[in-house]
């Protein structure tokens, strides 16, 4: 996993931790009913264990990165079965056909894109009419071209990445990424004990603390820890929308 000023951003399953892959593999999970049976486009796919997930329910999935690096090690470690394949592109100028996809995941990809609304027209260009765009993004108090996160461009509040959204789609529906909390867990959290809020990005308990509380830490994390709801949840780590052309 390449990881720089504590911003995770390559997530390779083999050598990460189960709770950071669940976290990202949950929303792969969360696609698959939208998924099944169709042409899919991941884009962003990094090392391929997302779209390598996607193949048991799709019936093609195409894993789309810009980094070349990540390809060849997709390619050698989950490429094989007919319905999967992995390329190496640009998501703002992809060399595929009009309309050649019936849903396209774009999961934690469009903070990181410069050219947004050239990024989405690609979205669009690719989809076939009626299809399905699955894109997730940080849930952002409010909205700023300047995050503190530095590999990102910039990040969006939940109102305003809707907004965003509907401008490019017909419908556009909101869920939340969050953890599943027991009552102390939010308590100790809302009390802000030893400075926690300040001190850990995600909000995430110590892991004494988090023993006490009933919860697991980032680390220990696994896919039922972790919920994903309709709407915005101002307990948000992630936004998901599922948009149709």
């Amino acid at each position: 996993m390449n990881e720089i000023d504590g911003h995770p951003e390559r997530i390779i399953p083999d050598e990460t931790s189960a709770g950071i892959v669940s976290l990202h593999l949950k929303r792969y999970d969360f696609a698959q009913p939208y998924v099944t049976g169709k042409r899919v486009l991941d884009i962003a796919c990094g090392v391929g264990y997302g779209a390598a997930y996607l193949r048991d329910h799709a019936m093609e999935v195409v894993g789309v990165d810009l980094d070349q690096e990540a390809i060849s090690y997709a390619k050698r470690r989950y490429a094989g079965p007919h319905n999967l394949s992995f390329l190496q592109a640009d998501a703002t100028r992809l060399d595929v056909k009009d309309c050649s996809f019936d849903v396209v995941c774009s999961f934690e990809t469009i903070e990181h894109v410069a050219e947004v609304r050239k990024y989405l027209l690609e979205m669009q260009r690719v989809l076939v009419s009626g299809g399905t765009y699955i894109v997730s993004t940080p849930a952002a108090a409010y909205s700023t071209n300047r995050p503190s996160n530095p590999h990102h461009v910039q990040e969006w509040s939940p109102v305003d990445f809707e907004s965003l959204m509907r401008e490019y789609f017909s419908r556009v529906e909101l869920f939340s990424q969050l953890r599943r909390e027991t009552i102390l867990a939010l308590c100790l959290k809302t009390l802000d004990v030893f400075k926690v809020r300040t001190r850990l990005r995600s909000l995430a308990l110590p892991r004494g603390m988090a023993k006490i509380a009933g919860v697991r830490t980032t680390a220990d994390l696994q896919m039922h820890d972790i919920l994903i709801v309709p709407g915005i949840s101002r307990r948000a780590t992630e936004i998901i929308a599922v948009c149709q052309k």
